[in-house]
């Protein structure tokens, strides 16, 4: 009884793993593929000379339904970056989910590696607090841009409360960088 208990949960449990290909995502364009606004074409299948595969029906209807949200999410994204393109956000690419470390290069320059909050404390020279320093958390970047009344620095920094915002606050505990 024990055995045969035993051999259907493996069987289920052979099952349940395999997937069909259609399940599966192509690793086709992996790299790109967490991206919505990168749409892959027939043409660029046609330029490797591959045939391209034909979508489903229901493969194209949800094709069909998200497009009308990436082109809404591309719309508000567009807007919202419009404030950043005299600032010489040219070049700094497309703008990440956690976006303060590409605000800063939109300030500043840099490699894209300096995306990551934490990668700005290596920017530049070891500095203190200081109008102008690049003042780095554990998962914030920002400029100090001036001293508040009540003491603390005012710093200027991307994606604070999901927008460029520029508050008093405590610097304790940062990492303060001069390019």
């Amino acid at each position: 009884m024990r055995k045969n208990v035993f051999a259907v949960a493996a069987t289920l449990l052979v099952f349940a793993g395999a997937t069909s290909a259609d399940a599966r995502p192509s690793r086709e364009h992996a790299h790109d593929s967490w991206n919505p606004f990168v749409q892959h074409s027939s043409s660029s299948v046609a330029e490797r000379g591959e045939r391209a595969a034909p979508r489903s029906a229901k493969r194209q209807r949800t094709a069909s339904r998200n497009r009308g949200q990436h082109v809404r999410y591309a719309a508000r994204r567009h807007t919202a970056e419009a404030s950043y393109s005299s600032s010489g956000s040219h070049g700094a690419g497309p703008r990440p989910r956690a976006w303060c470390g590409w605000w800063m290069r939109t300030q500043r320059g840099g490699g894209a590696h300096l995306n990551l909050a934490w990668n700005w404390s290596k920017w530049g020279s070891p500095s203190g607090p200081q109008v102008g320093a690049v003042v780095v958390w554990r998962h914030h970047v920002g400029e100090i841009v001036g001293r508040a009344s009540n003491g603390q620095w005012l710093v200027r920094s991307g994606n604070d409360g999901g927008a460029v915002r520029t508050r008093a606050r405590s610097v304790a505990g940062a990492v303060f960088r001069m390019g």
